[in-house]
């Protein structure tokens, strides 16, 4: 058998029709393939390589902590350098008073162990969330969700979770004192990149205050520089009860975590001892890994590249807007963009169209006529060019 025929056989499919692309090797913003063929991705492994693929500096960390020691014991008795060097070092960048990390190995058992610290600080168990959100699929996570499509399959879900109607401030006085934790996206990825009024964000922080309900922000797609801020909370001046990460978080290695002063993750550690543990998350090679891309992201000023990339994607696709009229819609916020097209089958197609010129682009969860754009934080003036001559090849095309 073939390498693809035996990754169909034996590897557990998702979708109906995978691009089944074999990778050879990666760098900055490109994927080569074995068949000789290179790649422009922009959904940076959907939201990971912010600082591109293959970067030296991360590579060589890699290397030095894989020759010093690898799984130990996460958390319990041992102390590991490099986790205690990355938890630092982000405590000195996160917004407000966040400065004890707890680190888990992909974002959404951040999202649950921020829901449990939530309820056991509280005392309360509601949580509520935004329609459309995506928080990911465990099952704490996906009760998050207001999609049927998603959680109908896995029903019964997790009880005492709702959903609000996103950039409703009259809905938010459903926040009560009954509420443990209240967990939003900044933007909203999987819905379509949608960005919420200055006005709800900063009522949804006061509500949060006055009824004593922890304000969560979900920031797994949109920290480290992806938004134009090194976090989005940034763009609103919110200060976060808990914040949960992952994606850029391990600069290319799965790690995720989530945050809080620690007078509220400290509750962890009491009534039993032990209330939350993972055995791999943070584990010294991924944390020496992120340790090393958030370095890269703070010299280079990526977060100040993203505003610029993006502003760049956004004017010149809205210019091409006004020759293709099935491109009607572009909205971002750094370099996290979304483009509506009026139906499925046209946003499909252009994707298709992309792909046969090498470009990844890809598309929404939850609004299959909505295209998203994530690309690496790195990308030149010149590979724009090329994605943008792409993008106008494919709706001429659709």
């Amino acid at each position: 058998m073939s390498l693809g025929e035996d990754f169909r056989k034996y590897v557990c499919q998702t979708s109906d029709s995978p691009m089944g692309l074999e990778i050879s090797e990666a760098r900055g913003p490109w994927l080569y393939t074995s068949d000789g063929d290179r790649w422009l991705d922009l959904i940076s492994g959907i939201g990971v390589v912010n600082i591109g693929h293959g970067r030296d500096e991360v590579l060589a960390a890699i290397q030095a902590q894989a020759e010093r020691y690898l799984h130990t014991m996460v958390y319990g008795e041992f102390i590991m350098e490099p986790q205690v060097a990355y938890a630092r070092a982000l405590a000195q960048v996160l917004p407000g008073d966040i400065d004890n990390i707890f680190f888990t190995n992909s974002g959404t058992e951040a999202v649950e162990g921020a829901i449990k610290l939530a309820r056991k600080f509280t005392g309360r168990q509601d949580i509520l969330s935004f329609d459309d959100c995506y928080h990911g699929d465990t099952m704490g996570s996906l009760s998050c969700q207001s999609s049927d499509v998603y959680r109908r399959p896995f029903e019964p879900l997790v009880p005492g979770f709702s959903s609000l109607p996103w950039n409703d401030v009259r809905a938010l006085e459903a926040i009560t004192d009954r509420t443990a934790g209240v967990i939003i996206e900044p933007v909203q990825g999987e819905a379509g990149v949608r960005i919420p009024d200055d006005e709800f964000m900063q009522t949804l922080r006061r509500r949060t205050r006055e009824t004593g309900a922890l304000l969560i922000f979900d920031e797994v797609m949109t920290g480290f520089g992806r938004t134009g801020k090194l976090f989005a909370a940034e763009h609103w001046q919110i200060e976060p009860d808990i914040m949960v990460l992952a994606k850029a978080l391990g600069g290319g290695l799965p790690l995720g975590a989530f945050a809080a002063p620690a007078a509220i993750s400290q509750t962890l550690a009491q009534n039993p001892p032990l209330s939350h543990v993972t055995t791999f998350g943070g584990n010294p090679l991924c944390c020496a890994a992120g340790h090393a891309s958030l370095r890269i992201i703070l010299r280079e000023g990526l977060p100040n590249r993203a505003q610029q990339i993006g502003a760049r994607f956004v004017c010149e696709l809205n210019d091409l807007a006004r020759s293709f009229p099935a491109l009607q819609v572009v909205r971002g916020l750094g370099c996290l963009i979304g483009i509506d097209f009026p139906d499925a089958g046209r946003t499909r197609r252009f994707v298709e169209a992309c792909a046969r010129e090498r470009v990844i682009v890809g598309w929404t969860l939850h609004h299959s006529n909505v295209l998203r754009m994530a690309p690496p934080l790195v990308l030149t003036e010149d590979e724009i060019t090329y994605a943008l001559q792409v993008m106008r090849h494919a709706l001429e095309q659709i």
